[in-house]
């Protein structure tokens, strides 16, 4: 059956279900799009309101000043126009009056200008740097009471480059933008009410003026956000990569990367050469755009105000205010264009901000803090299952009791869980289900300074501080005495190279312990737990850095310190777990064996097998 043709046009021109449906979906992503930017924006907002609260008399003081600063450089064309039109006259009649008030008038409106001008310079630098210290301050103390989650995702590049680069472009702003870009716009409000005072004809021709000049910043506003928000995340990605390949040097050297690593570095440089290019060819295309308003309307005004006054309807004195008036209006937008660059770095690096001020701990400290001042270190699991975020379950359900002064050792396979179980138990991380008891107290409920103090976590990272190994030792008790400093590093047996380095306890270790080894760090990390004298120590693979030696030292310094502590090992090296009273060995997440050392070494179970491999690989 044939279709009629009207019948195959009505049919080309429908529009068919997945073209329907994509334009459905391209709708809502735009409103997405839309709301999640009003949002962010919202958020920006609301952080620099939180920053002026606190300095709201500074602020008003400033604002103050910039309105009256404003209004004395204003005043200038006006004075000329009546001393030409009204003073002169006079002074040819005779009447020298009039002419010394205009010229007392306008010193006056100029002192008080420049006066006003550097009042509100100096308060707006007073403001901007409380607010920026204010800022910096949030930031900092904000990052580190996130959890521990959040910083395993969040590379510390990303970090540091919002406390540097996205704070250096918000100082930028804050120290000089702000005031030029606030001092501009009242300056040429002041200005066009003046020029309708004069005039109200040629106030008509700025109004019109002002149309292209509004439809040309809106055009640059719209395409440079765009173009600065693509240079922040470029920014950001070219400290992190710098940052990792300076951290990692090391290991960098070791693979031979450097040629690799370079050309990535060049690949994102580039990447950051071309944003930027395209930011400043919009500012090519807005500052000549605005020159060019400016100067067609100066010519207007001189072109229609020189017709009006040689017929009669308009004076001199009041043209040549005009014409003042009409060059001095477009001449701060010249200025505010260049602060406006500044004004989208500022705008992208305070929204990075504020989304890093809005990320929410996900170990939160407890609303009624229970006090734990007696800590003895007994652990229970009662029905805990933890996964991290919205992931598979890494740790099924589980019920487990540790006594108090008891050392029990974790083995198992990489990926088992061991160090899952050690980061629940130090409430870096909180379980999904179930509940962690210290002494019967949730680990949720107990006070956060009591946890810290009650357990203590050392980890295969020794990580050191700039500062001196007594400094260092004593981080987690910093009244503690030079002896008891002293003690701690014999208990572990570190006192003796410490002694032989230059400084002795006063030896500066430098930027991450870079004057001792790997295994002295180690040890250092040692005399800091001991010295902070928890109720729980956990070790995770605490002494792979140290050799044979060293080890020993170590498990000497154990048996004599963990008597009367609750102590978890995890480790892979089985001599370690030679001084546990208890062995739990994890199999994805679960304790598929639990027994003394010499009982499950006896057994034919997963220890049995490792210990046997592992006392084959020493033959």
């Amino acid at each position: 059956m044939s279709t009629s043709p009207e019948r195959d046009k009505q049919k080309s021109q429908a529009p068919s279900s997945s073209g329907i449906s994509s334009g459905v979906h391209n709708e809502d992503e735009v409103m997405l799009n839309r709301a999640q930017n009003k949002s962010v924006r919202s958020r920006s907002l609301k952080l620099l309101g939180s920053l002026i609260r606190p300095n709201r008399r500074q602020f008003i003081w400033t604002a103050i000043l910039v309105v009256t600063s404003q209004i004395a450089r204003v005043a200038g064309p006006a004075i000329i126009a009546f001393g030409i039109d009204h003073a002169l006259p006079a002074l040819l009649e005779g009447d020298s009056t009039e002419l010394w008030i205009t010229g007392i008038t306008y010193l006056v409106a100029a002192i008080l200008a420049a006066t006003l001008t550097a009042g509100y310079v100096r308060a707006a630098a007073k403001l901007s740097q409380e607010m920026l210290l204010n800022l910096r301050l949030r930031v900092f103390r904000h990052t580190q009471r996130l959890s521990l989650e959040f910083h395993e995702k969040y590379t510390s590049g990303r970090i540091i480059s919002r406390q540097t680069s996205d704070l250096e472009a918000l100082r930028e702003l804050l120290d000089s933008g702000v005031s030029s870009l606030a001092s501009g716009v009242m300056y040429m409000a002041f200005v066009a009410v003046t020029i309708f005072v004069l005039d109200w004809p040629t106030g008509l021709l700025i109004l019109v003026a002002a149309i292209p000049m509004t439809f040309l910043a809106r055009w640059y506003q719209k395409h440079s956000q765009v173009a600065y928000r693509s240079s922040r995340v470029v920014s950001a990605r070219l400290i992190v990569h710098f940052i990792e390949t300076m951290t990692g040097i090391r290991a960098v050297k070791a693979f031979r990367r450097e040629k690799v690593n370079a050309e990535r570095y060049e690949e994102l440089a580039e990447d950051y050469r071309r944003v930027t290019v395209r930011s400043i060819n919009l500012n090519g295309v807005f500052q000549p755009g605005l020159v060019l308003i400016g100067n067609t309307t100066v010519a207007l005004v001189l072109l229609v105000g020189g017709f009006r006054v040689l017929g009669g309807s308009l004076e001199v004195g009041a043209l040549l205010a005009l014409l003042l008036y009409s060059k001095r209006f477009f001449q701060p937008v010249d200025q505010m264009a260049m602060f406006y660059n500044s004004f989208q770095s500022a705008s992208a690096a305070l929204e990075k901000v504020s989304g890093l001020l809005e990320e929410v701990p996900t170990v939160r400290p407890p609303k009624n803090p229970v006090p734990l001042q007696d800590a003895k270190g007994r652990i229970e699991f009662d029905g805990v299952e933890f996964r991290y975020g919205d992931g598979p379950v890494i740790l099924p359900r589980m019920d487990l009791a540790i006594p108090a002064g008891q050392t029990v050792a974790l083995v198992g396979q990489t990926g088992a869980g061991k160090s899952t179980l050690a980061k629940v138990i130090a409430r870096f991380y909180d379980v999904s289900e179930g509940s962690v008891t210290l002494d019967g107290i949730d680990l949720r409920e107990v006070a956060p300074r009591d946890l810290r103090r009650a357990v203590v976590m050392v980890t295969q990272e020794a990580f050191l501080f700039s500062g001196s190994v007594a400094d260092n030792i004593a981080l987690g008790k910093p009244e503690a005495s030079r002896e008891e400093i002293v003690a701690a590093a014999q208990a572990v047996g570190a006192h003796e190279f410490i002694e032989a380095l230059p400084d002795g306890y006063s030896t500066d270790v430098n930027k991450r312990g870079g004057r001792v080894s790997s295994g002295q760090r180690q040890l250092i990390s040692f005399a800091r737990a001991f010295l902070a004298d928890p109720a729980v120590l956990i070790l995770d693979e605490a002494t792979s850095s140290l050799d044979i030696p060293s080890e020993r030292l170590v498990q000497q310094g154990l048996q004599k310190l963990l008597g009367n502590r609750t102590a978890l090992i995890i480790a892979h090296r089985l001599s370690t777990v030679e001084i546990a009273d208890r062995v739990l060995v994890v199999h994805d997440g679960t304790v598929v064996e639990d027994g003394t050392p010499a009982e499950l070494i006896s057994g034919s179970g997963r220890f049995a097998t490792l210990h046997a491999a592992w006392q084959g690989s020493l033959v």
